[in-house]
């Protein structure tokens, strides 16, 4: 095409190639104002994760801090031990009303002791700063060891969660006047027992090892059982989940052959991997439960749940890791005489291990912070027992942490906003953890061609 027969186009001015004309100055525009809206987009998502954080560390990181009171305590043998004869099936039938007068009487001699005023306060009063669960300790720590019948002990106990929560400033001395569970004397007692140093906060190891309380014990919550329960249906998952996925990937990847049928299977696996988690609740509810009969509430059914939910995950990133061994590492096993299944097992399946292990954990996370599926098969009972070690342990009632965050967020006393937040810094450690750990794994084990 010649200049006269070429269309007309816009001739710069200046004919200089260093001035951008109009259409440059456009598309450099545009590109400034993606590049803005991109770094919106990432600075939105910056600003909504340190808010969630700040949110979650400020309400959740005083659950694990308690506030402690410690007073000498006189066992009286005749209260906990009316036979006399350090019988522990005897020393069971005291029930925890016989301890908590000792208690009763502890507290008021303690704050007579350290000369604390406490005129106007009723002896009721003194020990109600405890919390309920002081009794049951005590007793606890007498049946496991009677030798300390008779003798006077130092017994740190559990505060009330009122006067816990006036220290951690969640309760006032205007909310205590409209409180039929403290009281602003109460309150007054309870700082100056911290100024003589018979009130302190400290660690608190129940709430990572103690398992679930009453509503009405919110200060003696713990996540023992749920992360038990957890601990429990990740091995279910681990176990089932990954030997099944990276065989049924192995033989789509490598064995199968390529027709109407295994297209159907692969979509379906993809299929099944978007499906919402609910959805396995309720085909677990249905086979597991219903039709198999194992019992609700058991970690074996979770961990089957979960397992089926992770599949897909697993089966999805071991295929595209088997898929990324380059072609030639298969021709040189093949060229020096290996069968197929030797290229496979010895050459493939190690050089894609990162991948697979990376998708595994992956997996393994989400399923991990799963809630729904967990809800419909009864995990969202209370329950206080440990389950016992595996694999009895499977089959025991349990709980899970995502479900635990769930139960604390329903009640209604305050205090357990503070544990649900807390148990939820306790889940984003283990996921945090996970995470890292495929991080760690796919960079030590990776290999570039």
């Amino acid at each position: 095409m010649t200049d006269a027969a070429a269309p007309d186009r816009p001739m710069h001015r200046s004919g200089s190639l260093f001035a951008a004309d109009i259409r440059t100055r456009r598309r450099n525009a545009a590109e400034r104002r993606f590049r803005a809206y991109g770094l919106t987009a990432v600075g939105l998502s910056i600003a909504a994760l340190v808010i969630l954080l700040v949110s979650v560390l400020g309400n959740g990181a005083g659950a694990f801090r308690q506030t402690f009171i410690e007073i000498p305590v006189t066992l009286d043998a005749t209260i906990v031990d009316p036979k006399g004869n350090r019988n522990l099936d005897e020393m069971k039938k005291v029930t925890t009303i016989g301890y908590g007068k000792q208690l009763e009487a502890s507290m008021v001699a303690a704050v007579a002791a350290a000369g604390l005023q406490s005129e106007g306060i009723s002896r009721k009063d003194i020990a109600g700063l405890l919390s309920k669960e002081a009794a049951a300790g005590l007793r606890d720590r007498v049946l496991a060891n009677p030798e300390l019948i008779g003798s006077t002990i130092t017994f740190r106990a559990l505060a009330n969660g009122r006067v816990d929560g006036y220290f951690k400033g969640r309760v006032s001395m205007e909310s205590a006047k409209l409180d039929s569970n403290v009281t602003p004397e109460q309150l007054d007692l309870a700082e100056r027992m911290r100024a003589a140093g018979l009130i302190t906060i400290a660690f608190n190891p129940q709430f990572l090892l103690g398992a679930d309380a009453s509503e009405v014990r919110p200060e003696a919550a713990g996540l023992g059982v749920a992360i038990l329960g957890s601990a429990y249906m990740m091995i279910i998952v681990l176990v089932l989940a990954l030997p099944i996925g990276v065989a049924a990937s192995i033989y789509l990847e490598e064995f199968a052959p390529k027709n109407r049928w295994t297209d159907l299977i692969e979509v379906n696996i993809a299929n099944l991997a978007a499906v919402p988690s609910i959805v396995f609740g309720i085909l677990g509810l249905a086979i597991f439960i219903n039709f198999m009969g194992l019992p609700q509430s058991a970690p074996i059914v979770g961990g089957l749940i979960l397992t089926l939910m992770t599949l897909p995950t697993i089966i999805i990133a071991t295929r595209v890791s088997l898929a990324a061994v380059p072609p030639s590492i298969r021709d040189a096993a093949l060229g020096v005489g290996a069968s197929k299944m030797q290229s496979v097992f010895h050459h493939v399946l190690p050089l894609a291990l990162p991948g697979i292990l990376t998708g595994t954990i992956i997996g393994m996370a989400r399923a991990l912070g799963e809630t729904a599926p967990l809800l419909l098969i009864g995990m969202v009972a209370f329950v206080r027992e440990f389950p016992a070690a595996p694999p009895e342990g499977f089959f025991d009632p349990a709980s899970a942490l995502p479900v635990q965050v769930y139960n604390f967020t329903q009640r209604a006393d305050p205090a357990f906003v503070e544990r649900a937040s807390g148990a939820i810094i306790v889940l984003l450690v283990f996921l945090i953890c996970m995470n890292a750990a495929a991080i760690i794994l796919r960079r030590r084990f990776e290999r570039r061609w």
